[in-house]
């Protein structure tokens, strides 16, 4: 399996969760980079940048990735749309041409009949013109495809609009809908675990939660359903998790750390170094990719 360079350490949070989730897919698919330019239609090179957190991959992409890997697109296109917003705010007043906020556009030996798109693509040297070609890729526009640098009349205008908002409600509709699923499911763990569960029951606990002015703690109540360990604080299974996020699932994580004889440190929900390096510890000795990143195959060693 690959063993991947580290992300650049400015890259945002959300961009580096769909960028590893990438990885993961196409380390799941076992294909080269050689290959997956062949069936996607992006350059070797495209793919190089893509995944190692340079530029950011149109839907296109992100969606041929899906397939391949056998991933859920609409949940990769969901990640893809925060880390396009995420990366356009970390990009606004950037005038210069030729950054990563650039359109990628596919080489002609991979994409056909895109030969002339290509060489249009490199002659093209105005001010202008980059603006208009990053302002269609902001909505969304297929990269793959020739820009219309004519002055857009009311009609483009109106329809620019349209697609932008349609794509701002689905997100807003999945995000929604994803936290109503997370709180009904946190709901009812949390009244089988108390009707379960008699009083003086024997648990593994962190120290209790500080006062609000100190960092906060999450408490380990280990305990194992249905042949797996869970520690009542998320019960994912496959949740992306890297160093520089937070929240309840890293606290999980934690807590199956620790009773798998690892040492998070605190358990705070905050994935530092000392996390990473139980993580690469647990991946070691599960004969695991030691990358340092929680995915699928690392909750799973985790949950046994």
């Amino acid at each position: 399996m690959s063993r991947w360079k580290a992300l650049p350490g400015e890259l945002d949070p959300r961009v580096r969760q769909l960028v590893v989730r990438l990885r993961r897919l196409k380390d799941h698919s076992g294909l080269s980079l050689r290959q997956l330019a062949a069936k996607t239609g992006y350059s070797t090179s495209s793919w190089e940048r893509y995944l190692g957190g340079r530029s950011l991959p149109p839907r296109e992409a992100v969606e041929a990735m899906a397939r391949i890997g056998g991933d859920d697109p609409t949940r990769l296109l969901a990640l893809h749309e925060v880390a396009a917003e995420a990366w356009g705010e970390g990009r606004a007043g950037t005038s210069a041409p030729d950054g990563p906020n650039a359109p990628e556009v596919p080489e002609a030996s991979e994409a056909t009949g895109t030969a002339d798109v290509a060489g249009a693509a490199g002659t093209a040297g105005t001010a202008h013109t980059v603006e208009v070609a990053g302002a269609l890729q902001a909505a969304g526009a297929d990269d793959t495809g020739p820009y219309n640098l004519s002055a857009p009349n009311e009609e483009t205008r109106h329809g620019r609009s349209l697609r932008v908002a349609l794509v701002a409600g689905s997100v807003a509709l999945v995000l929604a809908v994803s936290s109503a699923v997370l709180l009904a499911v946190r709901l009812t763990d949390g009244d089988s675990r108390a009707s379960a569960t008699p009083l003086g029951s024997a648990t593994s606990s962190v120290s209790p939660s500080p006062s609000p002015s100190g960092p906060r703690t999450y408490a380990c109540e280990v305990e194992r359903i249905d042949g797996r360990w869970y520690a009542g604080n998320s019960r994912t299974r496959d949740a992306v998790l890297a160093e520089g996020l937070a929240g309840p699932e890293v606290a999980e994580a934690q807590c199956l750390l620790r009773r798998a004889g690892f040492a998070p440190g605190v358990v705070d929900g905050i994935f530092g170094p000392h996390t990473k390096s139980a993580v690469e510890q647990l991946q070691k000795r599960a004969g695991l990719v030691v990358d340092g990143i929680i995915g699928r195959h690392t909750w799973g060693a985790l949950r046994r």
